[in-house]
């Protein structure tokens, strides 16, 4: 019987692929639940953008109420003025001033949790 030169065909079989990252990979979440280094960072960069827009908003707030103690000294015998200026118009500038706030920490914090969670 003649020998058959060709080759068998064989089975590799190896531990499972893992579908996505490497196994070295750890994901943000991971980082700060571990209290990493890396991810004491990621939370304090967080921190660093809520604290920057509250400060902004604070010195807008220094800067459309501080000056009105001065105003109110320079005109004495406007009663009713400061009254209308301190009871109505600075709601306005108030509200809008909340609402960008708000709207700017929940930005942040929208960025943050896309990051964290690796999307």
């Amino acid at each position: 019987m003649p020998q058959d030169h060709t080759e068998r065909r064989v089975v590799v079989t190896g531990p499972p692929r893992q579908a996505g990252r490497a196994s070295g990979y750890y994901r943000p979440r991971t980082e700060i639940d571990e209290q990493t280094t890396l991810g004491h960072t990621y939370v304090r960069s967080l921190m660093r953008t809520q604290l920057r827009a509250a400060l902004t908003v604070f010195a807008v707030l220094g800067l459309l109420i501080g000056p009105l103690p001065l105003l109110f000294a320079a005109m004495p015998d406007a009663r009713r003025l400061e009254w209308a200026v301190l009871g109505f118009g600075l709601y306005a500038p108030l509200v809008l001033l909340a609402r960008w706030y708000v709207r700017r920490a929940e930005r942040n914090e929208r960025d943050f949790v896309r990051l964290v969670e690796d999307r």
